[in-house]
């Protein structure tokens, strides 16, 4: 059952009529691996490959604690959460993607899903854990405050329990595939954040310090950084600062699947020396970071 309380009729983020295909999957059941190739696109296989739970179903989350996951999408992460944990609650801005997560969870009955946004939101409760993957470069367009990453992430501090986490998963502005000639993830454009997002105001990512310093000015004081590569989408391997990559590693070009991208050098040697002079966290394309207060 999904708790339309808050949702107030519009789906304010979609991928369109291809998430009708997305629920009707969900709905008989379907892996990726079931779909017919020439019915894949770039929005099924994003919302559907089961590489996307690597981000956390290798994290020791205690048995039967809470969850919340803001930002479920259509549950790529979501049935991973449900195995690992005591209870789930799921919130998303999408009444459809609401309804393709209740289709993919149908058998947890430790799930909970809310359409509709975190901000109008009273769960009367705190969590043991909250997951923000890939949502807080969205806060701009979604918290009408200055400072808006400050701002949020002090919404989820309130909601978190004494000694709870907090998960981000964001894109590094600065990480190397953009360099090389990779897009800008979310306007699809070269260079457009390495540049700083000129004339852009509803979406934004940071690099490694910028983003350690918002974490910690919404009151977060315990921060460990992972580096998912090859970014936090698809991650093959999660490192960390005790657990940094060699060069054999690393790809020569990191993988784009949303659309073609420029090949400017050969990413695995560059990196060689940015590793050997101890830089590849500033470099690396995606932050995983575990915030505690």
């Amino acid at each position: 059952m999904i708790n339309k309380k808050y949702y107030k009729g519009k789906d304010l983020y979609s991928d369109g009529e291809v998430e009708n295909f997305i629920l009707e999957c969900a709905e008989a059941g379907m892996s990726l691996d079931d779909i017919p190739e020439s019915r894949l696109s770039w929005p099924v296989f994003y919302h559907l490959s089961p590489i996307r739970a690597n981000i956390l179903n290798w994290y020791p989350f205690e048995k039967e604690s809470s969850l919340l996951e803001i930002g479920a999408g259509c549950g790529a992460v979501t049935e991973t959460l449900c195995e690992k944990l005591g209870s789930v609650t799921a919130v998303e801005l999408s009444l459809r993607r609401a309804e393709i997560i209740e289709a993919r969870c149908r058998q947890y009955k430790n799930l909970t899903i809310y359409a509709g946004n975190l901000n109008d939101m009273d769960f009367k409760k705190k969590f043991d854990y909250i997951t923000l993957i890939g949502v807080l470069e969205y806060a701009p367009a979604f918290t009408d405050a200055p400072e808006s990453g400050i701002v949020f992430l002090k919404k989820i501090r309130s909601l978190l329990k004494k000694k709870g986490k907090l998960f981000i998963a964001i894109e590094n502005q600065f990480g190397m595939k953009y360099w090389a000639g990779a897009n800008e993830d979310h306007l699809g454009k070269a260079f457009v954040g390495l540049e700083g997002y000129s004339n852009v105001e509803n979406v934004r990512t940071y690099g490694k310090n910028e983003l350690e310093q918002i974490i910690r000015s919404a009151g977060f004081n315990s921060l460990n950084f992972y580096y998912p590569y090859p970014d936090y989408k698809f991650p093959d391997i999660i490192f960390s600062d005790d657990f940094l990559p060699s060069e054999a590693d690393l790809y020569p070009v990191t993988p784009v699947f949303d659309s073609e991208r420029m090949e400017l050098f050969n990413e695995k040697k560059v990196f060689s020396g940015i590793i050997k002079n101890g830089m590849f966290p500033f470099f690396a394309n995606s932050f995983l970071v575990e915030c505690g207060v």
